[in-house]
Parts: C-alpha cells; sequence; structure tokens
C-alpha cells in the first residue's frame, strides 16, 4: 500500500470510530458481519478437498457392517466361488502383477535435494552507497545526469549498505579484465563448492552431473571445465554450460539436471548458478543500462541433487514440479532484456519500460500451467465456475485469483527489485511474511541474478520456518522473456546448514526497507 493510500484508509477510520462513539448501545455484535471471509473460505477448502475421503467412510463403514455379519458358511460359499473361477483370478492377478511392474518401471525417480549453499563474499568488497557514487564520480564516465540517476535508483531500489561488487570494481579506475572476471568466477563458485562439499561430505568424485549457468561471462575453456579442473571430476561425467538465459537460468538449470536423473541411475548432480559482473559493468550514460550498474551483486550457489533412495533421509527437499514458460517469440518479450552498445560504442544491459507488463504476461502464463497442478480442487472449481458465469452470462463478473497461499507455505520470489516484488505481492494477494525473503535478500545481497533464490530460501530456513510437508515456490524471471517455477517438498524440519549466508546477521532481520 502507498503511504498516500495508508493515510486516507486511517483517516476514514478515525472519521467512522468517532460516528460510533456516538451512537454506541450496549448490545451484543453482529456475529454474520464479524465471521471473518478468510475463515469461510478455509472450511470450504477442506470440505471439496476432504469430500472424497468423506464419500468413502460410508461406504466403508457398511462394508464393514456386512462382513461382520458373515459366518463360516458364508465364507465357504466364497471359497468355492473363487475355486470355480480360478482361471478367471489367475488372469486379473496376472494383469494385476504386470501393471504394477509396468509402473514401477516408468514411474518418474523421486530427486531430492540434498543440501545447497550460498556464497557470501568478504566484507572488503561491500558497497555501500556513498562509496559506490563516490567510485562511480572519479572514473570521469558518468556524466552529472547519470550520476544522479543512479543515485535515484539505489534510493528506491530496496537494496542495503552490505551488498557487494567484485575486486575490480573497487579501483580508481575500475580494471574490468579477463583476468579479474576469471577470478571473481573462481571466488564464488568455488566458494560456494567447497562448502557444498564440506557440509555433505559428498566427494567430489562422487559427481556425476554439472550443469552450471551464468548469462554473461562464457570464456574458453567454459566454467564447467574450470570446475571439472579445478576438484578433478571424473572423466566419464555429464557437464553443461547454460550462458544468456538470464535470472531465470537457475530453475532451468535444475530442471535439465532433474531430466538427467531421470535417465542416469544412483547418482549425484551438482547445479552452480552465478552471475560474473566484472565485465559487464556498464560505463555510459544511457538510463535504461544504468540500472543493472545499481541492482546486481556478487552471488552465487551451489545445490546437490540425487536420485538415490538412500539419500531420502538426510535430504532436505523432494523436488514436485517446473513448469517453463518462454515468451521468446514475441518481439518486445524478446528485446525487453537486450545487451547491446550505445551510441558511443559502450556494451550494457538495456531494460526496457515494458519489462513489467511483459514479466506478468508471462506469469500470467507460467501460473496457468501451474495452478491445476497444485492448487487443492477448491481453488480449481471456485475458478472454474466463475470462468464458466463469465463466459456462459457474458456479465462483468471479475475473473477469481487463485489463492496460492493453499498450494504453498513460503515463496521464493526472484529478488529482482524491489518493483518486482511489490507486484507479485499485490497480484497474488500474498501477505507481508510471504514476500519477506525477497525483500531481506535484496536488502542484504542485491540482484544476484539466478542465485537470489537460494539466498531466499536460506533467510526462510534461518528463521526455523520450515517444517517438513511445507512446500515452496521457487519463481524467477529471466531474458528471453522468461518465467520459471520450482516447487519443493520439505522432507523435514529444515535447520540451516553450517556457513550460511546469514549466520552471522540472520538476528538484524527483517528490517524496514524504506519505499
Amino acid at each position: 500500500m502507498e503511504p498516500g493510500g495508508a493515510t486516507q484508509v486511517a483517516t476514514a477510520v478515525g472519521d467512522g470510530a468517532v460516528g460510533v462513539q456516538i451512537r454506541q448501545t450496549r448490545r451484543l455484535p453482529d456475529f454474520l458481519q464479524s465471521v471473518n471471509l478468510k475463515y469461510v473460505k478455509l472450511g470450504y477448502h477442506y470440505l471439496i478437498s476432504n469430500l472424497l475421503t468423506l464419500c468413502f467412510v460410508p461406504l466403508i463403514f457398511v462394508t464393514l457392517i456386512e462382513a461382520s455379519q458373515m459366518d463360516l458358511g458364508d465364507l465357504r460359499q466364497l471359497w468355492l466361488h473363487l475355486q470355480y473361477n480360478l482361471v478367471s483370478v489367475i488372469i486379473c492377478s496376472a494383469f494385476l502383477v504386470f501393471g504394477l511392474t509396468v509402473y514401477i518401471m516408468t514411474r518418474p525417480r523421486p530427486v531430492y535435494l540434498v543440501d545447497y549453499s550460498c556464497y557470501r563474499a568478504p566484507d572488503h568488497l561491500k558497497a555501500p552507497f556513498d562509496r559506490f557514487l563516490k567510485h562511480s564520480r572519479l572514473t570521469g564516465d558518468f556524466d552529472e545526469s547519470s550520476l544522479e540517476f543512479q543515485r535515484k535508483i539505489l534510493e528506491r531500489s530496496g537494496l542495503g549498505e552490505d551488498t557487494y561488487v567484485p575486486e575490480a570494481m573497487h579501483f580508481i579506475p575500475p580494471r574490468p579484465s579477463m583476468a579479474a572476471a576469471r577470478e571473481e568466477a573462481e571466488q564464488v563458485m568455488y566458494g560456494a563448492l567447497d562448502n557444498l562439499f564440506s557440509n555433505t561430505n559428498v566427494k567430489p568424485k562422487d559427481i556425476g552431473i554439472l550443469v552450471v549457468n551464468c548469462s554473461l561471462f562464457n570464456p574458453t575453456p567454459s566454467l564447467s571445465a574450470m570446475i571439472v579442473n579445478k576438484y578433478k571430476l571424473r572423466g566419464n561425467i555429464r557437464s553443461f554450460n547454460l550462458g544468456g538465459m538470464g535470472c531465470s537460468a537457475g530453475v532451468i538449470a535444475i530442471d535439465l539436471a532433474k531430466d538427467l536423473l531421470q535417465v542416469h541411475r544412483n547418482t549425484y548432480a551438482v547445479v552452480v548458478s552465478t552471475e560474473n559482473i566484472t565485465q559487464n559493468w556498464y560505463f555510459g550514460n544511457k538510463k535504461s543500462m544504468l540500472i543493472p550498474n545499481c541492482l546486481f551483486r556478487v552471488g552465487g550457489s551451489a545445490v546437490l541433487l540425487s536420485n538415490k533412495s538412500v539419500d531420502r533421509r538426510r535430504a532436505k527437499y523432494r523436488l514436485v514440479h517446473v513448469v517453463r514458460t518462454h515468451r521468446g517469440a514475441d518481439d518486445k518479450a524478446f528485446r525487453c532484456v537486450y545487451q547491446e552498445q550505445d551510441d558511443a560504442g559502450k556494451t550494457g544491459v538495456s531494460l526496457s519500460k515494458d519489462l513489467m507488463a511483459i514479466a506478468g504476461g508471462a506469469l500470467k502464463t507460467n501460473i496457468t500451467t501451474l495452478g491445476p497442478i497444485v492448487l487443492p480442487i477448491s481453488e480449481q472449481l471456485l475458478f472454474f465456475v466463475t470462468l464458466l458465469v463469465k463466459k456462459l452470462l457474458n456479465s462483468n463478473v471479475k475473473p477469481y485469483i487463485p489463492d496460492f497461499k493453499l498450494a504453498f507455505d513460503h515463496f521464493c520470489i526472484h529478488a529482482g527489485g524491489r518493483a518486482v516484488i511489490d507486484e507479485l505481492e499485490k497480484n497474488l494477494q500474498l501477505l507481508p511474511i510471504h514476500v519477506e525473503a525477497s525483500r531481506m535478500t535484496l536488502h542484504r545481497f542485491g540482484n544476484t541474478s539466478s542465485s537470489s533464490i537460494w539466498y531466499e530460501l536460506a533467510y526462510t530456513e534461518a528463521k526455523g520456518r520450515m517444517r517438513k510437508g511445507n512446500r515452496v515456490w521457487q519463481i524467477a524471471f529471466g531474458s528471453g522473456f522468461k518465467c520459471n517455477s520450482a516447487v519443493w517438498e520439505a522432507l523435514r524440519s529444515v535447520k540451516p546448514s553450517p556457513n550460511g549466508p546469514w549466520e552471522d546477521c540472520i538476528d538484524k532481520y527483517p528490517v524496514t526497507v524504506i519505499s
């Protein structure tokens, strides 16, 4: 809610309170008017969701009564009947065994998230606003208009004073070389992987699948080859390097690893998600290309997945669904996040003014696919009935927005910026606590691109909110334009792993972020 809106509500409530005080009489409250709609809706949800069970209870009860009235003579008659129909019994049993065998052999193998790790940069790489603006001025690359623009973006971004920029950007003038970019990639990837291997006691030689995603830095040899070389991974490892796929590439990498784990039995997969800033800092004055300088910060994650049944006991989560949406066929969507050169020949990433509208359209398509497989039947019925009334009666009935809070316990919305989080909170009708992890991740670490959803999950764990059976919705947006979702189910009450990104500061959060 905007500050002005809050003032109007407060004023209205205040005026109403005066009126009530004048006319107040001592009588019982009108309970019919005071019943909160959310409890009515909750009751409806439980009734519809358990309707099948409620229908089966009388049937089971009647069957038990009939069975209790059978004597030895009835049982003998049943046995004789089965003997005379032995061939039918054998055929039915064979079909049953065959069907069960086919189901067991063809069902998707469960994919477990054993653990994950998020990189936390050293303190000397922190970039407080004053230092950021001072360095930007001293480089001599930005005019006064651009410096003022960056100042305003920073103040409204939702970022805090403790985010990190790479080593090369702390020099005056900055030193964005290939060597510096490699050094940034090594620090982030190896830092996350070292912690992951230490926490899980998994040997690098046991890794059978490696997927690395980084959008803007793709050297030769690849980032995945750098990891293979560093940890001396085995020679037959299936390694993949995803480039240019934007901030939603982390979910794409998880989806690729999941598909590979369906084919290759009894193995581990590691997914590394990061972004490289060193060589992708923009040193020009085009406003739409200056925004990434203000939002993107150093970060990365490493995730260990397994299809081994023995890992279920120690795993944190089970992967339930991945839903991917690609709007690249639309020209506006394709160009809304676009790497290019400005008129002065300086390279950067341009963000279109239509970005939020395009992201909204991609989200709508994504949740249209995701909704039917995650929402309870109660929500699906409400949505279907509303749609039917609107179509048949051609009335001005507002489309029913499904309550995703009934499907998920926690939300990890890509911390791309304050506006993204605000819009999803509004459109999905979420509560402040549902977007707290996203807002605090943006405040503490900035936009770490595809790894931001893992910092958010780590925040939820550090707060002690993850319980067994809880469902988590990770949703990310990226260039192309893409909107991707991953759904996880907690296999136990999850505690934060050692050396987590929030270990030294979780008690300070949540903080109030100035809009």
